[in-house]
């Protein structure tokens, strides 16, 4: 077993070099490794139990969704958070009665178990999204929409299908409580994420530890924290995390930046274990059963339910009609749909694996389809923002206790007013400092005779509340002459 499983991960790791150079989104290589080393190909791991997945699938995507709240700014937010949550819960509920009314229209399902499928594939998926995102440099007011939306529309997707299996199985319970409960999912998951973000800040700043590993630790405790009161309290867990992390992303706490590259390792590790499950899963012979009708449900969500609930959602936004064309396209499904074609089966309302089988098809074919184009499209579009080069050195500012001071990364890009420009010309004060210079790789220790090149990266040390400033001035690009 453990051989097998290194196997896996080596694989999963090689499979990200290949899949960037495709162009396909790193999950699809994960789900294939998963398929091929499964029950209906090499049959080196027979895995079938729905439920388990669940379980698991529930608890990495706690993380991986906190790490996307934490990587989302608070100007980016405060910019799309009005339409990424109109998206999240009236987009969804459009999508699902849309889409529902073409299935039973189409196939002659009964109505309820049209709306059951609906409700399933209704939502966009969290971590497939913030994968696709990742890795392509789109502008971050839609990078952010899609995110935030991604992350905030689980609950009104999990809400649809359980009505709707009640309804189907003759358990509904008042329609009133289901509404207020629906408020409550979100009201709660935002008012608890807020409380534990302020209750981790008063933690990490009284841990003072000397060992980084420990920070990484409390972090994990923290999160599951935040999950565990919001589930006890019967608000929304994944809400609750992802505001966490939004929160504690955009606030200055002792070892953050340790802290940041340690959640980049860990969400990096269950995302590679979430889809490759996920592939373990599936049963590629039974889909010869199926695959009509799973791609004519991804035809229709894509091309009518999907655009529909972006139009009316984004109606009193302003989006241009490209960029809403762009968030109709970016609908990527995911792992969200898969866990949530479990619950017919538990219920009893799958026993030919019908719903499951569909679901994971058509999450298959969105992944490939939406999630290789869409890094494309917005190149066509020209949302695409200049993708930052990695530096192959990082500093940081290791400090016990909240500090005003902070080490930021700062790019220059080459048509910068300051390139050539000595650091003592810079004149950036007595407070700021240039600790250390990248350039082309090579780490330098900088002097005032230092002189800034086009494609340096700088590690400042400077106040927190001077580090916009200092970017803007730095990056700031010589006009042309008028005339």
């Amino acid at each position: 077993m453990p051989l097998f499983i290194s196997l896996l991960i080596i694989l999963a790791v090689l499979s990200t070099k290949i899949s960037s150079r495709l162009g396909l989104p790193l999950l699809i290589g994960f789900i294939l490794i998963g398929i091929v080393a499964g029950s209906d190909v090499l049959n080196l791991f027979y895995f079938d139990d729905a439920r388990l997945t669940k379980r698991i699938a529930d608890i990495l995507l706690i993380f991986i969704i906190f790490e996307g709240g934490f990587r989302v700014t608070k100007d980016s937010f405060k910019s799309v958070a009005a339409p990424a949550l109109s998206l999240a819960t009236l987009g969804v509920a459009v999508t699902a009665l849309v889409l529902g009314l073409m299935i039973h229209w189409v196939f002659k399902f009964d109505f309820v178990y049209s709306l059951i499928i609906s409700s399933i594939i209704s939502s966009t998926d969290a971590a497939a999204v913030f994968m696709v995102t990742k890795s392509n440099p789109i502008r971050a007011k839609l990078a952010s929409t899609l995110n935030i939306e991604s992350a905030a529309n689980d609950p009104m997707a999990i809400l649809l299908t359980v009505v709707f299996i009640q309804v189907a199985s003759k358990a509904l319970s008042s329609p009133v409580m289901s509404v207020l409960l629906l408020l409550w999912q979100f009201t709660g998951g935002i008012l608890l994420g807020f409380l534990c973000y302020k209750a981790s800040l008063l933690v990490f700043n009284l841990l003072r530890s000397f060992n980084r590993g420990n920070y990484n630790v409390l972090l994990l405790g923290c999160i599951l924290f935040a999950f565990g009161i919001a589930d006890l309290a019967g608000a929304n867990g994944i809400i609750a995390v992802f505001f966490m992390g939004y929160w504690l992303g955009n606030s200055n706490f002792p070892a953050k930046r340790s802290v940041s590259n340690f959640l980049e390792t860990v969400t990096t590790i269950f995302n590679i274990l979430l889809f490759i499950m996920l592939g373990l899963l599936a049963f590629p012979t039974r889909f010869i059963h199926i695959w009509k009708e799973a791609l004519a449900i991804v035809a229709m969500m894509m091309f009518v339910a999907r655009p529909l609930a972006v139009l009316l959602s984004t109606l009193p936004f302003k989006y241009g009609a490209r960029e809403r064309i762009f968030l109709m396209w970016g609908g990527v499904k995911g792992a969200v749909p898969i866990v949530l074609a479990t619950y017919p089966a538990a219920s009893g309302m799958d026993a030919n694996g019908f719903i499951f089988d569909t679901i994971f098809f058509a999450v298959f074919v969105s992944c490939l389809l939406q999630g290789t184009t869409l890094g494309r499209l917005s190149k066509l579009f020209r949302f695409t923002e200049k993708k930052k080069p990695d530096s192959a050195h990082i500093i940081e500012l290791h400090s016990l206790k909240t500090s005003d001071i902070e080490m930021f990364e700062l790019h220059i890009d080459g048509e910068s007013l300051c390139v050539d420009s000595t650091l003592a010309e810079l004149n950036l004060g007595n407070n700021v400092l240039v600790s250390s210079i990248v350039r082309e790789g090579q780490l330098l220790l900088p002097k005032g005779k230092t002189a800034v090149k086009g494609g340096d990266i700088l590690y400042v040390l400077a106040p927190s509340d001077q580090i916009s400033e200092i970017s803007a001035r730095l990056n700031s690009v010589r006009q042309e002459e008028p005339g």
